[in-house]
């Protein structure tokens, strides 16, 4: 028997609706990957110290990084990392605030 597909998470429902541009979609396809990628080279670079290794995981990460922010630029729209930054911070306000008080 074949199961109906579950709804999709909320989560993905938020990253759906702020990638409805078609070139920041295309872009994040891109650039996810290498981003990945770039993260899962650092433990192999680690264990052999390997120069070219890490310059390669470098590169693909912070091209794959790069995409994905040129992504949000095409969109107009703040990437995830910078609206979890900016709650924090604004939590970390909010506590120093209630500790002066």
């Amino acid at each position: 028997m074949i199961c109906p597909p579950l709804p999709r998470a909320p989560l993905v429902d938020d990253w759906m609706d702020r990638h409805k541009n078609k070139i920041s979609f295309a872009l994040h396809i891109l650039g996810i990957p290498p981003t990945i990628v770039g993260v899962l080279l650092i433990p192999i670079y680690l264990g052999l110290m390997s120069i070219p290794i890490f310059l390669v995981a470098l590169a693909a990460f912070t091209g794959g990084y790069a995409l994905q922010f040129a992504g949000h630029w095409v969109d107009g729209t703040e990437s995830g990392e910078m609206r979890w930054m900016k709650k924090q911070w604004a939590k970390l306000v909010k506590s120093k605030n209630l500790e002066k008080k």
